[in-house]
């Protein structure tokens, strides 16, 4: 999408939009969640959707309810959701409507280890829980005057974002348990050259209306000097080159985390070379987008660099994968935590951001300022790079 054409449109009109355009999200956001549910039920145990433990991943079935119990927390049994960024996110809840729904779903406090231990509702009854908190929470949306400000629309808002999150991580979680999920085509990446940027003084971070995640806030100058960056993601064509160069087998490319990274995972260079060559390289790693950049002579943009190209730079195409960038996830000055905790701050300084967005990404997500972060040996995300001079 190109950003100097506003090719966010449906992510700001979420973030701005009025209760209609809440509730629009909300639906379609569960009509994806239930087609996805229906391709994991059809490959796996239709009953309990097992999978074997694997550290990126969560068991489907804990995931499909999570989805469920979040919704419920911040709509259905958030006393305060009225008030948004100022609720206090400790107050006294109601009920679930699901008995010891907190000891299951809550992400927080229930051990990533454990949740293949749970003794989870099966399928139906996750599904019922499912319907019933949605039925709820849409409920309660109509309730709001037609004119309902932020404050009144801040969780509505998140939590249909919180589950389009989801169904891209059901996505390439369907790739590394090979669930025949019907996935968007691959991107093809024309060959475009770079765009250059000049030094300026650029404001880093989400300073529009309505909402806004909390690792975007606050908003703040930051000077860039002049660059050149890639108009589009680099493609398998461009990264074949230094896998057949040997790239794989030569230290001196990769730094030594990433060195280490890859004599411990082994990845062989000949994976790289099954995928169509006119696409966007994809399911990279931070660190074999970092060592590409050494080969070519090149390197990776920074966040800053990244948002301003893709705001205020025609010819700047962004939206075929997630892009690394070499920037460390960390918080804005200013930064204050909203009520969700766990979102960013505990991962600050752990991680590193990608910019952008990919086919399985809802466009109600897709926005420039928006921060992905990963760790960077993850190379099961629909992940890739772009490069600057």
């Amino acid at each position: 999408m190109d950003e100097a054409s506003h090719g966010y449109s449906a992510a700001q009109a979420l973030r701005s939009g009025d209760r209609a355009a809440v509730r629009h999200a909300l639906v379609a956001a569960r009509e994806r969640t239930l087609a996805i549910a229906d391709a994991y039920a059809a490959a796996l145990d239709p009953v309990g959707m097992r999978v074997p433990y694997q550290p990126t991943l969560n068991p489907p079935l804990w995931e499909l309810g999570h989805i469920g119990w979040f919704q419920e927390y911040w709509i259905g049994r958030n006393r305060e959701r009225d008030r948004g960024v100022e609720c206090d996110p400790a107050h006294a809840r109601g009920p679930s409507l699901l008995q010891a729904a907190d000891s299951f779903y809550d992400s927080s406090t229930v051990a990533h280890r454990s949740r293949w231990e749970l003794p989870l509702p099966d399928a139906a009854a996750t599904r019922r829980y499912l319907a019933e908190v949605h039925a709820q929470t849409l409920d309660l949306l109509d309730q709001l005057p037609p004119a309902a400000g932020d404050a009144e629309l801040y969780f509505f808002r998140l939590v249909s974002l919180h589950e389009e999150m989801h169904a891209e991580a059901a996505c390439y979680m369907a790739r590394t348990l090979a669930v025949p999920l019907a996935m968007p085509a691959s991107a093809h990446v024309p060959a475009r050259g770079e765009v250059e940027v000049h030094a300026q003084t650029f404001r880093l971070g989400y300073d529009g209306p309505g909402f806004a995640f909390d690792n975007e806030l606050q908003a703040h100058e930051v000077r860039i000097d002049a660059f050149k960056i890639d108009a589009q993601p680099v493609s398998w064509t461009r990264f074949l080159g230094f896998v057949q160069d040997g790239g794989y087998e030569q230290p001196q490319w990769w730094d030594e985390p990433g060195w280490a990274w890859l004599q411990q995972t082994g990845r062989p260079a000949h994976e790289i070379q099954v995928h169509q060559r006119a696409d966007a390289a994809v399911h990279l790693s931070a660190h074999e987008a970092r060592a590409w950049c050494r080969w070519a002579g090149r390197r990776l943009p920074t966040e800053a660099e990244w948002e301003c190209a893709a705001v205020a730079v025609p010819g700047f195409s962004w939206g075929q994968v997630w892009e690394w960038t070499a920037s460390a996830f960390q918080p804005y000055p200013g930064f204050k935590a909203h009520p969700y905790r766990d979102y960013s701050a505990p991962w600050f300084g752990s991680r590193l951001v990608l910019r952008g967005a990919c086919p399985a990404t809802s466009p109600l997500l897709a926005h420039p300022r928006y921060r992905n972060f990963f760790e960077p040996d993850r190379n099961d995300v629909f992940a890739g790079f772009r490069s600057c001079a």
